[in-house]
């Protein structure tokens, strides 16, 4: 008989867009682990980030409340005192908990004590202030620091490109260092017999676009087809996507290296589903497959060559918002199964607290997912970003040193984050966004035109 209620293990990527798997139909980043929990469970076809940013997404997914309720809009800013989040919720209901990887949520003491087990890393290694509680890395602080020297200088081959190919020690990079602490933990955690909620939180494949040789050899740069780029002189973009292709196009780049940098991209997304299968594996070796839900996400996407650009912005195409969500309990829920509803991350606490019988506190907004629960699809979902400061143009980049590429991303990016009060509503066939404080909006017809190149807001036959 499974274990009620059942354990929970969040694993998390960052900045990973739903197409960066051949789940979600890559034809060149085939993802066995992602596979796996795919047969095993259910594969959420539109799943939508709430906040298109890091810190705002994250605060999203625990607290299961919009941005607009919790008032976090930009990656300053973190889970609100007092917040009755997952992890309060768990540890308060006896489970132990645990936080492995990137955290960029929990930053007051109060929360970080919810964690029986807290081994935080960031994109650029391990934080020397904020060091391992409860557990301890599987490699030495030396090691660690080696394997990330290079995402601390990053080559940059133009203006908005920047990606590495390396040598490091594979166990000791923060992909590596989640995966085997991860399984040391649930080794521990078999042996504790108690009921346990971690958080398996990958900082890949946000930039730096930095990989191990093993995984950029998986791919051949030659084989990917650039996608065909955003015109900045098509009079139905609006000017916060006009911005973004200032700052974040690859226009200028020679083509191998934007074909190298998305290869770059996709060979990060590889190695972490490697870690998945590795952690799959644990888990069945330790017989705790069954007594487990297991879900992956990602808190956002990522243009990774789309549209003509890499990172990310505040714009609303689905490489930005809709990222992977796959749910997989065999012991509880159904298996091999796809659902194509619209739904978001603020859905999954609830979800996860509705299989463990667990009541869901009432200021949680999410509503538990069709197919792993009884409640039916809904129709439409929501994303936002900004926080009502002016909004930027073109026209501001130009007093910058470099008004164009990642020196201009940088020096503008607590002014962008903040710009504009953006909404979005998606459904499964269309997709509207719109900015008070824009200068137009936007509407997709995503039945004829999924890839969200016409902009027919203004468009008769839409009114």
């Amino acid at each position: 008989m499974p274990l009620t209620p059942p354990n929970v293990l969040v694993i998390m990527a960052d900045q990973m867009k739903a197409t960066a798997s051949h789940v979600y139909g890559n034809p060149y980043c085939v993802t066995p682990g992602l596979e796996r929990l795919a047969e095993s469970g259910v594969v959420f076809d539109a799943a939508i980030s709430p906040h298109p940013l890091c810190v705002p997404a994250r605060v999203s997914l625990w607290s299961s409340q919009w941005s607009r309720t919790h008032g976090v809009r930009g990656n300053q800013g973190a889970m609100p005192p007092g917040t009755q989040h997952a992890f309060r919720t768990w540890h308060e209901a006896g489970f132990q908990t645990a936080l492995i990887g990137k955290d960029h949520c929990f930053a007051h003491a109060a929360d970080r004590a919810l964690f029986n087990a807290r081994c935080p890393i960031g994109h650029e290694g391990r934080d020397p202030h904020d060091p391992p509680r409860g557990f301890s890395w599987s490699q030495a602080d030396d090691a660690i620091d080696a394997a990330h020297a290079t995402r601390r200088s990053m080559p940059q081959q133009a203006a908005s490109v920047s990606y590495a190919i390396t040598d490091v020690d594979p166990a000791a990079t923060s992909t590596g260092l989640v995966t085997d602490t991860s399984i040391a933990w649930l080794e521990q955690a078999a042996h504790q017999r108690a009921p346990f909620a971690a958080w398996i939180s990958y900082p890949d494949p946000h930039t730096p676009y930095e990989v191990p040789r093993r995984w950029a050899d998986t791919i051949d740069p030659a084989s990917i087809e650039l996608p065909e780029a955003l015109d900045p002189s098509d009079a139905t973009l609006p000017e916060r996507t006009k911005v973004l292709l200032d700052l974040l196009g690859t226009s200028d780049a020679p083509a191998h290296d934007v074909r190298n940098l998305i290869a770059t991209y996709h060979a990060m997304v590889k190695f972490i589903d490697e870690g998945v299968e590795r952690i799959l594996d644990a888990l069945e070796r330790l017989g705790m497959r069954n007594d487990t839900i297991v879900v992956f996400c990602s808190d956002h996407g990522d243009f990774a060559g789309e549209y003509g650009m890499t990172r990310k912005g505040g714009v609303f195409y689905d490489a930005m918002v809709r990222v992977p969500l796959l749910i997989s309990w065999p012991a509880g829920i159904p298996c091999g199964r796809r659902e194509s509803a619209p739904v978001n991350l603020i859905d999954i606490v609830p979800t996860l607290l509705r299989l463990q019988g667990i009541q869901a506190p009432r200021s949680m907004q999410g509503r538990p997912l069709p197919t792993v629960t009884t409640e039916e699809p809904a129709t439409a979902t929501f994303s936002e970003y900004g926080a009502g400061a002016r909004r930027m143009a073109r026209a501001d980049l130009e007093p910058l040193a470099s008004p164009r590429g990642l020196s201009a991303a940088k020096a503008s990016l607590l002014w962008r984050e903040g710009e504009g009060r953006r909404r979005m509503v998606r459904t499964h066939e269309h997709k509207f966004v719109t900015d008070p404080m824009g200068d137009l909006d936007e509407l997709y017809d995503l039945r004829l035109d999924p890839s969200e190149r016409r902009n027919v807001a203004g468009h008769p036959a839409y009114a």
